[in-house]
């Protein structure tokens, strides 16, 4: 029997990246026990940014009030992703991108099997490689590069698909409890807000797989997002 994560994340959000490292570590520890499945949930944390984005540092100095603490918070994540292995790179940052597309391509990829591939590679491109993952044709390298098929990929930023599907996953999500992002719904049964530590996710593990046999009185998120009450 599978165990199922389901993740509300943005591929801005540095603490999603950080949260994913530290989850994937718990599902190391626990290895040789049961399967766990993890599924990517889109929530676009500014999604009236522009579609080519924004300049960084005038983006963060209006969202912080100076360029000076979007620094201070910048070493703050850098020293946290430093001891999960992210090499943060804030400096190679030029543009806060709009991630709509972004998400578009993570739905696709799970159709594909290649989600967390494509997840991660997106994560790397912008948060260590300061790639522009608002431009078409950077998002497409990135992600063929981790496996998605190109032509499917063109196929969806050509057009609207995905755009319902998006926009339904995030009131999805919003009714599941999702209130901020990194979040984490463990067998549609106990949530976890914010990037944990490992230890915290493998008691909520523990706890979901404890109340797995009551299903009566759980909301599940289904594998097409729909919530099954």
């Amino acid at each position: 029997m599978t165990l199922t994560v389901d993740v509300v994340s943005d591929v801005i959000c540095p603490w999603c990246y950080i949260g994913k490292r530290r989850l994937e570590k718990a599902i190391v520890a626990r290895r040789g026990q049961r399967d766990v499945r993890v599924r990517w949930h889109p929530c676009q944390l500014n999604p009236h940014m522009p579609k080519e984005g924004m300049n960084r540092k005038e983006y963060r100095t209006a969202k912080f009030g100076s360029w000076e603490r979007s620094l201070d918070l910048d070493v703050q994540v850098a020293a946290a992703g430093r001891a999960e292995g992210i090499p943060f790179a804030h400096d190679k940052i030029e543009r806060t991108p709009n991630t709509l597309d972004a998400h578009r391509l993570i739905c696709l990829a799970d159709e594909e099997g290649v989600q967390d591939a494509v997840v991660e590679a997106v994560f790397r491109a912008y948060f260590t490689e300061g790639r522009d993952i608002s431009r078409a044709a950077v998002l497409l390298d990135v992600v063929t590069e981790a496996g998605l098929d190109r032509g499917r990929a063109e196929a969806v930023l050509n057009s609207d698909d995905g755009l319902a599907a998006i926009r339904a996953g995030e009131e999805q999500a919003r009714r599941a409890g999702a209130q901020g992002v990194p979040y984490f719904l463990i067998n549609g049964t106990l949530a976890l807000s914010g990037a944990r530590e490992p230890s915290a996710f493998l008691d909520a593990f523990e706890q979901a797989e404890a109340t797995s046999g009551d299903e009566g009185s759980v909301c599940k998120i289904g594998p097409g997002g729909e919530p099954s009450c």
